[in-house]
């Protein structure tokens, strides 16, 4: 039995395909969409495909951009010489609310992951290794996930990296501001120790 109108179920399943998004979610998101405006619906529909179109990635950095070079890469106040290496563009934003880097970047969209059958030929490493080979790169920071593919990933890409006598780095991991040593676990609290600083 069709429990939905045909558009209907077709807006749920569109819904459902969505990160994060369980069929609940997805219903509710659906007649939500149905109670709008139809001005409010059109600009919701408009912004949709006004991302897809004039959203690229930028020709340097990989990362979402709507010109030639992103923001950061065409600030002469940025410092080109270090590059950090993040797996995706939402890894940016997390950087520069820091406040704290004045690099540039790099977004690989993506990591390693042979479980998943993704190598290296299918994330941004090549485009990396580009700058890199035709920059005067002082440092490459990696700041992939501190997860398996993560740490995969940072390996892979400092092997490739070494032989040009650029300095590799990678962003410490442990124990979280306002965390409880009890609640970490061995991996987490090992960093944390390993990647200790003096006071």
């Amino acid at each position: 039995m069709d429990y939905y109108v045909s558009p209907l179920q077709n807006l749920i399943d569109e819904f459902r395909k969505l990160p994060g998004i369980g069929d609940k979610t997805a219903q509710r998101l659906a007649y939500h969409v149905l109670n709008l405006p139809e001005e409010r619906a059109a600009k919701f529909s408009n912004a949709i495909m006004d991302a897809k179109r004039k959203i690229t990635y930028c020709k340097i950095c990989q990362n979402f951009s709507d010109r030639e070079e992103c923001s950061v890469c065409s600030s002469p106040a940025r410092d080109k010489g270090v590059i950090c290496v993040v797996e995706n563009p939402k890894d940016v934003i997390q950087m520069e609310k820091t406040n704290e880097f004045k690099g540039t970047y790099h977004v690989l969209h993506g990591a390693i992951s042979p479980m998943d059958n993704i190598g290296p030929e299918d994330i941004r490493i090549k485009e990396l290794m580009t700058r890199i080979t035709s920059r005067e790169v002082k440092e490459v920071i990696m700041a992939t996930n501190p997860n398996l593919e993560g740490e995969t990933t940072a390996m892979y890409i400092s092997k490739l990296i070494k032989p040009f006598g650029v300095k590799v780095t990678r962003i410490a991991h442990g124990v979280p501001v306002g965390g409880e040593l009890e609640y970490a676990d061995e991996i987490t609290l090992a960093r944390a120790l390993q990647w200790r600083i003096e006071l």
